[in-house]
């Protein structure tokens, strides 16, 4: 918490350490913040379960610990404070029911952990405000798996069949009713899959998508241009999650070439785009980490710069 506060003191965010164990992990941390939908470990992964255990304590405590650890660190703090959790749709796709099914399976089920979740994810950020208030909490779903609920790739409990797909339509209406928990202008939906539904994210009422910018082709420039002339903001994954060489040269340049393809002009590049890693930190060294927060640190002092 001190690391990402020092070095990134102007939007700083609550660290997710998933190596911990079974509570710690992007599932189970936000599926431990749903109301009255309690969970439990199962050999195959978490399922909701009739009564609250010791699987959820353990899961509630790791994040109250981590919100302390960061309450002491950014004391004081002014400004947006980023907070992440899995968005409805992978939440869906990857807890299961009592019998073993996965959530997203059961239409009635999906309905009851988005307005779960919704509410969940309204009190989390209440508490942020709370323990540090000068804090303007932004929120970021995470939704690795919405391209493989869209495209009906999500695997049965047998593993030889999938799940029917779901229309973009209801991946939009159970992601904006989860995204309304934060003010507007502080949504944001990430997927660093390589074929992230832009339309689905934007029609569900993002403020930003944040994104994997090496996945991206010329394919995508014309949907990611109507994205951002709508007013969507783009934070784009420029910088390495593991191990690898951190380039502030190449993360820039990439960024500015970016840019350039969309045919905007550069004076609107820091209005617009948020350098990012390409995904989340968790696997990384120490090292590594400090590294990529530096880069983005410099990234951000030269956005202002790059159309002058």
């Amino acid at each position: 918490a001190r690391l990402v506060v020092g070095e990134l003191p102007e939007l700083p965010h609550l660290p997710e350490l998933p190596d911990r164990g079974a509570g710690a992990d992007m599932i189970g941390r936000t599926a431990a913040q749903q109301i009255d939908l309690p969970v439990e470990i199962v050999p195959s992964g978490w399922r909701f379960t009739a009564h609250p255990g010791r699987d959820l304590r353990r899961a509630r405590d790791l994040l109250a610990w981590d919100l302390d650890a960061l309450e002491a660190a950014a004391a004081g703090h002014v400004g947006p404070l980023k907070v992440q959790a899995a968005g409805p749709l992978t939440l869906a796709a990857s807890v299961e029911l009592a019998k073993g099914h996965r959530a997203i399976s059961d239409h009635g089920a999906v309905r009851d952990l988005v307005q779960s979740l919704a509410g969940g994810l309204a009190e989390h950020l209440a508490d942020i405000r709370r323990r540090i208030p000068g804090a303007v909490p932004v929120l970021q779903l995470d939704e690795p798996s919405l391209p493989a609920v869209l495209g009906g790739r999500v695997p049965t409990p047998s593993g030889y069949g999938t799940v029917r797909a779901v229309e973009p339509s209801v991946a939009e209406q159970a992601l904006h009713d989860v995204l309304v928990a934060a003010p507007a202008g502080a949504r944001v939906v990430h997927c660093c899959a390589s074929d992230v539904p832009l339309d689905v994210l934007r029609n569900a009422g993002a403020d930003a998508i944040a994104l994997d910018a090496t996945w991206l082709t010329s394919a995508d420039y014309d949907a990611l241009g109507e994205a951002v002339e709508a007013g969507t903001a783009l934070w784009l994954g420029v910088l390495p999650s593991t191990d690898a060489p951190v380039s502030f040269d190449a993360a820039r340049d990439r960024l500015r070439a970016l840019w350039s393809e969309l045919g905007f002009p550069l004076g609107r590049l820091a209005a617009d785009v948020l350098p990012t890693p390409t995904c989340g930190l968790a696997g990384a060294s120490p090292d590594h980490v400090r590294a990529v927060l530096r880069a983005l640190r410099d990234l951000a002092k030269w956005l202002p710069e790059a159309g002058r």
